[in-house]
């Protein structure tokens, strides 16, 4: 099957995305240049991608989905970036393209649990990202060495990590079939993308760092990209490979990334001792007064973001600087200017009344300084594309957040 060219002058990793779709629109389907199980460059390209002709996976509680940080605490369904395999308690093993929009010093959390959309299923979590590091030979125009390495702000300790291959595996190989797990596009208008899911795939070509696979009956696709892909015995199967690419029709060609080709990306990673959390964050209700240098400090895992010329301040994602207050379950409950917030990503006390350090203006009212009744905030309900954007601009203003070579292209 033909593959959709996706190479552009104006857009050097291949991603071409028609004017005016929104920023949350472009994340799903992660859009990016097929790669080839070959080193060299393919011919063509194709989007990244979800499990087609698969079946529910409610035992693999070890694949997860990987998301944008969520802002609000009601009003905004969560936004899938990817998919990804825990390998460790507090290690998530991914796709490096899936750092593309936000860089590795983005806001993300990633869900265990069966289903993500569209709304969070019952016995599903969230876990707060604290790092995210690509691959160093990573290059977005062929997917070579398309993987990326996330720590969990806290150790997942009641879901057994995927087995990594070992020495004593024999490596995967032509003809073997493998399982792939996602939350991706499912091509059944009757099934949602957001779903965890499962399908068996036959390997067609191996090289040194990549394998390709058919479909045995089912296909990857749009979302799936980051996920497992697994070999061996029922009962013992290891991590083989991690979805990166495939055709536009998630119909014919798999492209997987080899886990046992990642072991000098790995083992560095999974041996470091996370760092410890500061010791005297910046007081939450102290973040309109009080500057920041770095991430450190402050709190939840909050941004220091500096815009312009002004001092850096501790921002939850997409909102302005501002400071957090007593529980909440709804805005109403934080009077005119304040909105409720999701601070935290779990827990009673997560969703905390955010208020602005300074009322937003409505310019159609002259001195009102409560827009709608909600000042201050960059987001609102049903403005998810507006509140990515709003991300995406101050991570990409603030000098000590910009990441070399991750630029979002439109």
């Amino acid at each position: 099957m033909a593959k959709r060219s996706t190479t552009s002058a104006r857009d050097p990793t291949g991603c071409r995305p028609p004017r005016g779709v929104a920023l949350a629109a472009l994340l799903l389907p992660a859009c990016l240049p097929s790669a080839s199980p070959a080193d060299a460059t393919p011919p063509g390209g194709s989007r990244a991608w979800g499990i087609v002709q698969g079946t529910d996976a409610p035992g693999d509680a070890a694949a997860v989905a990987l998301v944008a940080r969520r802002a609000r605490c009601g009003g905004e369904a969560p936004v899938l970036l990817c998919s990804g395999a825990l390998i460790a308690p507090d290690v998530v093993l991914t796709a490096a393209h899936c750092l593309a929009a936000f860089g590795e010093a983005g806001p993300y959390e990633v869900f265990l649990g069966p289903t993500l959309l569209p709304v969070p299923g019952p016995g599903g979590r969230f876990v707060r990202v604290t790092r995210a590091r690509a691959h160093p030979g990573y290059v977005p125009a062929t997917h070579a060495w398309d993987a990326a390495l996330l720590r969990l702000a806290v150790p997942v300790t009641d879901v057994a990590p995927f087995r990594l291959p070992g020495g004593g595996d024999a490596p995967v190989a032509p003809g073997d079939t493998v399982r792939a797990v996602g939350y991706g596009d499912t091509k059944d208008a009757n099934r949602s993308s957001g779903q965890r899911r499962q399908g068996h795939l036959q390997v067609t070509a191996v090289t040194g760092n990549a394998f390709q696979a058919g479909p045995a009956p089912a296909m990857s696709c749009v979302g799936d990209s980051g996920g497992p892909v697994l070999g061996g015995p029922a009962g013992n199967e290891r991590l083989w490979g991690l979805t990166v690419s495939g055709d536009v029709a998630c119909h014919a060609e798999a492209v997987q990334i080899r886990v046992d080709a990642l072991a000098d990306f790995l083992g560095p990673f999974l041996e470091e001792t996370p760092a410890p959390a500061p010791a005297a964050p910046l007081p939450l209700d102290a973040l309109c007064q009080e500057d920041c240098v770095d991430d450190a400090d402050c709190p939840a895992g909050l941004l220091c973001v500096a815009a312009g010329e002004d001092p850096a301040r501790c921002l939850l994602p997409s909102l302005q600087a501002g400071t957090f207050g007593a529980a909440c379950t709804e805005d109403a409950a934080c009077g005119a200017q304040g909105v409720c917030a999701r601070l935290e990503v779990e827990g009673d006390d997560a969703c905390r009344c955010f208020t602005p350090c300074e009322p937003t203006v409505d310019p159609s009212t002259p001195g009102d300084p409560n827009p709608g009744g909600r000042g201050g905030c960059a987001s609102s309900p049903g403005a998810l594309g507006a509140t990515l954007a709003a991300l995406l601009g101050l991570l990409l203003r603030q000098p000590q957040r910009r990441i070399p070579g991750r630029r979002f292209s439109s």
